[in-house]
């Protein structure tokens, strides 16, 4: 697959669909490499109408990683964040959001729909709010605002995934069937086998616990956007599932609120993933937010 340089890093790439249609770039969640926006997902997104993009993150997959920044110093972090200080981290969310505008702008676009889920939606909200005219339309599933005031994810979430970073394939596949029995959608359970093999691949494909330590320091330490999301125009919608433990519910409706004029899809059974059978509605209600007035 093809690499481009933008702010200062190297990002692996992969499209699907025609150039000449709507450009539509993918940003993924925490720690997690741009094979995770299953083919299928982003060939529904092609059938639609979209020029899709999808994309590795600095620090994961076959993307630059930071690895002269070594390990984040978590503990450090959060005492930082409780004494209301400056948080040492390697980077925060607005040189992620700067990649992104480098990387749509390295791809020779002036601007594209964006989407977003979890970390990659908190991306997404950061990229319209630095760089609003690189952002035709914004879509955040599954994030937040950085409101501390609002539920945090529930402890058997949280220690899904503070869970001990695999070692090998066979521990990233048990890893991962473990993290999406707790985190996953409960009306559309995951196949195991499938969600093994995905994990195994991705381990194969890369492996950085480091990065994606840094990538959850930035995370962490993100700012309350929502005063910032209320100064913003681009047609936006929000989808949340109401099963999610990892990011509750009201991380969704937070950011509907925050954002004039978004529209708020609440799914039923939903929890923090993407279930195939969730594929046409999700799909379905994207493209209705990107196709022109």
């Amino acid at each position: 697959m093809p690499q481009v340089a933008a702010n200062g890093l190297s990002f692996e790439y992969e499209t699907f669909g025609n150039p000449a249609d709507r450009p539509l770039l993918l940003i993924m969640g925490l720690g997690s490499q741009m094979t995770r926006w299953q083919p299928g997902f982003c060939d529904a997104l092609v059938q639609l109408g979209h020029y899709v993009i999808r994309f590795d993150n600095r620090d994961v997959g076959l993307s630059t990683h930071l690895h002269d920044a070594g390990m984040p110093d978590m503990a450090a972090v959060t005492a930082a964040l409780l004494q209301g200080t400056q948080a040492p981290v390697p980077y925060g969310l607005d040189d992620m959001a700067d990649d992104t505008a480098g990387l749509i702008e390295a791809l020779g676009l002036d601007a594209a729909h964006v989407v977003g889920v979890s970390l990659g939606g908190m991306v997404a909200q950061t990229l319209a709010i630095r760089h609003p005219a690189r952002v035709l339309s914004l879509t955040s599933i599954m994030s937040s605002t950085g409101n501390r005031s609002l539920p945090p994810a529930t402890p058997e979430a949280m220690a899904a995934l503070m869970s001990p970073a695999a070692t090998d394939r066979e521990g990233a596949g048990t890893r991962a069937i473990e993290i999406y029995e707790v985190i996953g959608s409960p009306a559309y359970p995951a196949d195991p086998e499938e969600t093994r093999q995905r994990a195994m691949s991705d381990f194969d494909r890369a492996t950085d616990p480091a990065g994606v330590a840094r990538q959850m320091a930035a995370a962490a330490t993100q700012p309350d956007r929502r005063e910032a999301l209320a100064e913003l125009t681009v047609p936006a919608l929000i989808i949340h599932g109401k099963a999610d433990t990892l990011v509750p519910v009201e991380g969704g409706i937070d950011t509907h609120e925050a954002l004039p004029g978004s529209e708020l899809l609440l799914i039923d059974g939903m929890g923090h993933d993407l279930p195939a059978e969730l594929w046409p509605q999700i799909t379905e209600a994207i493209a209705a937010r990107t196709k022109p007035v």
